[in-house]
């Protein structure tokens, strides 16, 4: 870490020597303050062209619909496959210029009204189409975490959930977030310090895909590229995805130390370390953590640093310690065990009549224990709280203070952007965000307490889980606006609802799901709305496309959650699946423990009083006091840009999704960044500008298209690939998930 953010970012392409993008000349100076916006945003705008259009409807209505079916399809597997808008920015480029070459440009007037009409094609398809049309992918890309509620109650509680319940919790946990956005769009959008660095990548792109480009001698333009690279995705993905599963992640050393536990706990990229680990497949790069070639190669070292400091030096050394009786149990586990090593048996406590804890079968089951990996996630979650409010405070406390001044006293000042905005277009009412906020929570208060409870969450609960988010969003808004990393609450909220509401394991999963989503649907809203910003939409045209895309997302994931559980026999148990099945629910898994955790047994009797997890909360303070040295050493050097790079809440989250991401997952996400945006992008910057950021919409739409047809023409019928070894879908380190502790018998394991 040499240079300081903006030499790493500046370049996220084409510089403002690109078209204009106005008929008319602009005399705006470009006064933003962020290099990296400069660079990459134009300061034009032409409000005369069209925006929310049928063709904007119809392609965003279905790009929303596909990319949240395929998602949800997709969150199942074993390496599930996340398609971000990307690829639907691409797309729907063609698909857009073929409708305006198609369609009539005949105006059609609506019946009985003399001021209402349309076009079915206003002229060239544009970007501000464009635009829209990728904010409703946005929507319909973003998962649905209450569909993780529906999982657990009905694949591994066994339990029935009243549909139309089930369908307003995904609503509702939804659409919350939208007064949060409403209230803090004057911090997080208007202001030009919070320039949200992954937009950037979208408005490159925006502005590649719509240069007038001439195929260069012996090359190809983007679109072709976008293709070539499409088809070898889809063409490549049957390998890994159906007749060689084993390649998603190759452990060399237990290849090589078959018999050994220790050695596969080190090799194993799925259930240890991952030394020697790698995997050839897109979904292990990409699955979990999201596209590296769209994240700065700064915060790619940030999230390597924090992964390198826990796996391969804390993690090591409180397990070979033997810290909290460690060695009883697997190295990297997100499930609960028994004193003697073996799984918990959750029906001891929790009673079937009531479906709430029991003291009984407690105190005759005893103590949860929880792999050591899992208690230090814990205990780095609760210190990541706290050094997000730690940082925002000594790094950003004395902008927030004078941006609220001049919010208040409507002095606020703004930069090219904001100004274009507000001259060339009519805001948002801020009421229709208040109306919002209101009408959500009391549906919400309606879904918690209606339905015979079903959920277990009273009211009082959900409005506590409101103030929370309301609480968090803003700093948690300034981290993500200005790191691309964003720190979550899901663990805060199910601290706080287990020790206020202890024995439930439905009503925290409800309370984390509405303090927790609302915050980070607020923080999903104001990015596009700032992406909108950018690129000069029309507000209200924004809050349409936003709300209505919401709106289809939540129900496509809903449907589609709900037809798999229906329809794929054993889903999320992978003991009952057939060889090769890839519907293990790696991360609904981990959610069915967290409620275990936290739900039935309650954070007092495992991080308080009756817990043996109490030294835990020292990571709070650990949490808050880790920024300050970084800011000191800031304001003693301020010409050492790099060390404003250092992000504390970045690094201590950086093995947030530990589990169910795995090491093999981190590794090979961050050689490939690294790869890319670091050594790529200095020695072949031009190649970097005109196709790093295809490349990735490529690879991900190629693996979805195959994915999504290997199911339905093979596995939906049960044909899961040849039984061999190639067919497991993991390392083939099972010894890598056995104990070490003598004397500690668990079954598929030797007694040492």
């Amino acid at each position: 870490m040499e240079e300081p953010p903006q030499l790493e970012l500046s370049n996220l392409e084409v510089q403002n020597e690109g078209p204009d993008t106005s008929d008319e000349k602009t005399d705006e100076v470009d006064d933003c303050p962020i290099e990296e916006v400069r660079l990459t945003v134009p300061i034009t705008d032409d409000p005369t062209l069209p925006a929310l259009t049928f063709r904007t409807w119809f392609l965003g209505l279905v790009s929303c619909a596909l990319l949240a079916f395929c998602n949800q399809f997709f969150g199942y597997r074993q390496n599930p496959v996340y398609i971000s808008s990307l690829s639907v920015q691409i797309v729907v480029l063609p698909l857009g210029r073929l409708m305006a070459a198609c369609l009539p440009p005949k105006v059609v007037g609506i019946k009985g009204s003399t001021r209402w009409s349309f076009s079915l094609n206003p002229g060239p398809f544009n970007l501000k189409e464009h635009v829209l049309i990728t904010i409703f992918a946005n929507t319909g890309s973003n998962s649905v975490y209450a569909v993780g509620i529906i999982t657990i109650v009905k694949a591994f509680y066994h339990r029935d959930i009243h549909p139309l319940a089930a369908m307003l919790l995904t609503q509702t946990t939804q659409l919350m977030g939208y007064g949060w956005a409403g209230l803090f769009r004057k911090f997080l959008v208007d202001s030009p310090y919070m320039w949200w660095p992954s937009n950037l990548v979208q408005v490159s792109l925006f502005r590649a895909l719509h240069e007038k480009e001439k195929r260069p001698k012996g090359g190809s333009t983007r679109l072709q590229f976008f293709l070539i690279v499409l088809a070898t995705s889809f063409a490549y993905y049957i390998v890994p995805n159906y007749l060689f599963p084993t390649i998603s992640s190759i452990s060399v050393v237990c290849l090589v130390w078959r018999n050994s536990v220790t050695a596969q706990q080190i090799g194993s990229g799925v259930y240890g370390l991952g030394v020697g680990s790698f995997g050839l497949d897109w979904a292990t790069v990409a699955g979990f953590l999201g596209t590296p070639l769209s994240t700065p190669a700064f915060a790619i070292l940030n999230v390597m640093a924090g992964f390198f400091l826990v796996v391969y030096v804390v993690l090591p050394v409180a397990y070979w310690s033997n810290a909290y009786d460690a060695r009883r149990f697997p190295i990297i586990s997100s499930h609960v065990f028994m004193a003697n090593g073996s799984r918990y048996d959750v029906s001891r406590v929790l009673d079937p009549a009531t479906f709430q804890f029991s003291q009984a079968g407690y105190d005759d089951a005893g103590q949860i224990n929880l792999s050591i990996f899992f208690a230090f996630a814990y205990g780095l979650s609760f210190a990541t709280l706290a050094a997000t409010l730690s940082h925002v405070a000594l790094f950003h406390g004395r902008s927030i203070w004078r941006q609220t001044k001049a919010t208040v006293s409507g002095q606020q000042a703004g930069d090219v952007h904001t100004r274009l905005m507000k001259r060339n277009y009519a805001a948002v009412p801020q009421w229709w965000f208040h109306v919002m906020l209101v009408l959500v929570l009391g549906l919400s208060i309606f879904t918690c307490e209606g339905f015979g409870q079903e959920l277990q969450l009273p009211y009082w609960g959900v409005l506590l889980a409101a103030g929370l988010a309301f609480f968090f969003t803003l700093p948690i808004g300034i981290i993500t606006a200005t790191t691309n990393q964003q720190p979550g609450l899901n663990v805060v909220t199910e601290l706080i609802i287990g020790y206020l509401y202890p024995g439930r394991p439905l009503a925290n999963v409800a309370f984390k799901t509405y303090g927790y989503i609302s915050m980070s649907q607020a923080i999903m809203f104001l990015q596009d709305f700032k992406l909108g910003h950018y690129m000069k939409i029309p507000p209200r045209s924004m809050f349409a496309v936003q709300l209505v895309g919401t709106v289809l997302a939540s129900s496509v994931y809903f449907g589609t959650s709900w037809w798999l559980l229906q329809s794929v026999g054993n889903i999320c148990e992978p003991a009952k699946l057939p060889t090769g099945s890839p519907w293990t629910c790696p991360g609904d898994d981990v959610f069915y423990n967290a409620s275990i955790i936290w739900g039935v047994v309650g954070p007092q009797r495992m991080f308080g009083r009756l817990g043996r997890y109490t030294k835990m909360n020292y990571f709070f303070l650990a949490g808050a006091l880790a920024p300050v040295p970084v800011w000191a050493l800031s304001r003693a050097f301020p010409e050492r840009g790099w060390i404003r790079l250092i992000n504390m809440p970045v690094l201590l989250s950086a093995t947030g999704l530990m589990p169910p991401a795995r090491s093999v997952n981190y590794l090979m996400w961050g050689a490939v960044g690294l790869t890319f945006n670091h050594v790529v992008y200095r020695r072949y910057k031009a190649w970097w500008a005109r196709h790093n950021y295809v490349l990735s919409a490529a690879l991900d739409a190629g693996m979805a298209f195959m994915g999504i047809a290997s199911y339905a023409m093979l596995q939906s019928g049960g044909i899961n690939g040849v039984n061999w070894w190639g067919l497991q879908v993991d390392d083939h380190c099972d010894l890598a998930r056995c104990p070490t502790a003598p004397g500690v018998s668990v079954p598929g394991c030797p007694v040492h």
